[in-house]
């Protein structure tokens, strides 16, 4: 039996672990991603880069080749139809999307997976393997052992850390017999992938249509659909041809091309770790998809993880700052999945009356509560709460409702502004902790220790709007959040160290004794 020795084992293929894999890469650290199945994903499955996941991949290069292979900003609207060629009786815009928005440098995108995925695996050179297949796992005291069968063939990991990012069915969850809580299953859906001539029949562009009879949406931009709808009762013989023929409302020829059958769940894992061992994406949550917030939920545990993981492993970082992610992640994942169920439930009641004839044709049934697609306040309205966020203030997990009011408080993420030499403000952060001060060189007399640090200028309106005076200074860890607020220049580097060893957990002991090289 071979032998394989990482620091970091990922687990899953999809979005989310090649995500994860592109950031440890760039922190150095050492990786193998292994995924049970032969190849990427062909199927489109998540459809939507939100405004936050492409700030993300701005971080990693790669934004600009995500939005040119994706759909146009046109294509940033919901519509609701009684059939795909009927007038819209409802719509609205996917904020962030449709346009940009003052409040990111960067503007989501309508995609699929499958054009999404090559260029995550193209961002890192790091081993993958697929066909590789995880089915046990061993904890030791100073790491985990995976037994991992690549065409029949065992062979065993040995790995620092573990993240789970290998779906819904996780098996490393099954393993480590960590249970669900939530909704479960809220229905069972058919997807069909086919070609049809509707470059004219669907009428103004948009990212999905829903209809009394299913949803609609365009798969790439030159081409290709697929249609969401409940499963039907007898799928042996059900004619999806007719099915989608019937739903676009016209006598088009439907080329159906693939036919998948899958459950809607919505459930949150209790436990996000388990010693050595991270859950991440649909392996900690499973999201509904209305809304296109489950992978970018899951885009967004991952960065907030493998910076901590970075820091464990290179020993800036005490472990005990893994222990934050659950603590910071949970509640946002219990968030959306509220925010989520309920606006499912809203439409998929709508399509149901609707088809039934309920609902008089007269009278307006929106299929989503108002302002559900204005999602600012959820994407970047974000606020942690753990040991590594430096303040004395309860906050909730998100900003209230679906509106984004930017702050430089601790444990929000740095507000966007434009810099006097065309960065964004969030272009500051990264690989690194950044420390922004209107008046840098005080700042960067001060002696530092092992933590990755930039001291970076912060312009004066900046630092006046957010209230940090002409000499205080903002500690913003790697994944983009605010971890202190550091009102003054101090007399010695007491206040910096302080800030940076309860930020990385560290204790103080051991953080006065690390100097830089």
């Amino acid at each position: 039996m071979t032998s394989t020795d990482v620091e970091v084992l990922i687990v899953g293929g999809g979005p989310v672990g090649l995500t994860a894999r592109a950031l440890l890469e760039r922190w150095g650290v050492q990786t193998l991603l292994v995924e049970r199945h032969a190849k990427l994903s062909p199927f489109p499955r998540s459809r939507l880069v939100n405004v936050r996941s492409m700030e993300i991949y701005r971080e990693l290069g790669i934004a600009t080749e995500i939005s040119a292979r994706a759909f146009a900003p046109s294509y940033g609207h919901i519509r609701f139809r009684d059939t795909l060629c009927d007038d819209d009786f409802a719509a609205a815009a996917m904020v962030g999307i449709n346009a940009p928005v003052p409040e990111s440098p960067e503007v989501g995108v309508v995609t699929s997976q499958d054009r999404l995925e090559p260029i995550l695996l193209a961002a890192a050179d790091s081993e993958t393997r697929f066909g590789a297949e995880l089915i046990d796992l061993v904890e030791e005291d100073d790491g985990v052992v995976a037994s991992v069968v690549v065409h029949g063939d065992e062979t065993r990991v040995r790995a620092r850390y573990v993240l789970a990012a290998d779906g819904a069915n996780s098996t490393v969850r099954s393993l480590l017999g960590i249970g669900m809580t939530g909704p479960g299953a809220l229905a069972k859906i058919t997807t069909v992938v086919f070609d049809a001539d509707l470059e004219h029949g669907a009428g103004a562009h948009a990212g999905v249509y829903f209809t009394s009879h299913g949803t609609f949406l365009p798969l790439y931009p030159e081409g290709g659909w697929a249609w969401v709808s409940p499963t039907p009762e007898d799928t042996e013989t059900a004619d999806w041809a007719a099915l989608v023929s019937r739903a676009i409302g016209t006598d088009t020829h439907v080329d159906v091309t693939r036919v998948q059958h899958w459950v809607m769940n919505a459930s949150i894992a209790e436990r996000f770790q388990h010693n050595r061992i991270l859950l991440a994406g649909d392996a900690a949550h499973a999201i509904p998809i209305l809304g296109g917030m489950g992978m970018n939920t899951g885009i967004a545990d991952v960065h907030n993880l493998c910076w901590k993981l970075a820091g464990v492993l290179r020993g800036w970082a005490g472990p005990s700052l893994l222990e934050t992610y659950e603590l910071e992640r949970q509640p946002v994942a219990q968030q959306t999945l509220r925010q989520t169920v309920a606006n499912t439930q809203l439409a998929i009641g709508v399509q149901t009356r609707r088809q039934s004839g309920e609902t008089p044709p007269e009278k307006i049934e929106l299929p989503w509560s108002d302002r559900y697609f204005a999602q600012l306040g959820l994407v970047l309205g974000t606020c942690y709460r753990s040991s590594s966020i430096l303040t004395n203030e309860d906050a909730p997990t998100t900003s209230p409702g679906s509106d984004y009011l930017p702050t430089a408080k601790p444990g929000h993420r740095l507000p966007h502004q434009w810099l006097t030499d065309g960065r964004s403000s969030l272009d500051i952060c990264g690989g690194w902790f950044a420390l922004l001060a209107a008046d840098p060189g005080q700042w960067q007399q001060l002696p530092t220790r092992s933590w990755p640090l930039r001291v970076e200028a912060l312009p004066q309106a900046y630092a006046d709007h957010y209230g940090l005076g002409p000499h205080g200074a903002l500690l913003v860890r790697p994944d983009g959040h605010i971890s202190a607020r550091l009102s003054d220049h101090p007399a010695d580097d007491t206040t910096v160290e302080h800030a940076f060893a309860t930020t990385t957990c560290l204790p103080a002991t051991v953080a006065s004794s690390r100097q830089l090289s």
